[in-house]
């Protein structure tokens, strides 16, 4: 399996997980953050949204497509800059950078895989073309 691919894989994973602990015991995963504890609904709403996108990721890559393996390293890298945006802003809480970093990261060994991969393939049709 393409190491790209397995990146993504886990990703959805890692998505399915924290949509699920936001659903189902928000308060925790919050305090975790040093974030306020909330009876508010639209944490668990957030869950489903995240959990939701786990699903799309893992879904997607049953037949994987480079524009949407190229598309999560852009919005997982959005995800980093939006929450350093917020930061700044006084929006949210420095403990934010956590959450973006596991995007970012995940974003960036996608990134090193897709270069990799591609840097093999053209490498095997110069080979074949030769």
């Amino acid at each position: 399996m393409k190491q790209s691919v397995q990146s993504l894989k886990l990703f959805g994973l890692y998505m399915n997980l924290l949509g699920a602990a936001l659903i189902v015991v928000p308060n925790l995963l919050l305090s975790l953050f040093g974030i306020a504890p909330t009876s508010e609904v639209w944490v668990r709403v957030a869950g489903v949204l995240v959990f939701n996108l786990g699903i799309y990721y893992r879904f997607a890559l049953k037949n994987p497509d480079k524009a949407f393996i190229q598309a999560s390293i852009y919005a997982r890298i959005f995800v980093m800059a939006a929450f350093i945006a917020f930061i700044l802003f006084g929006f949210a809480s420095p403990v934010f950078l956590l959450f973006g970093a596991v995007d970012a990261a995940g974003a960036l060994w996608t990134w090193i895989a897709v270069r990799r991969e591609e840097r093999e393939e053209s490498g095997l049709s110069g080979q074949r073309n030769g």
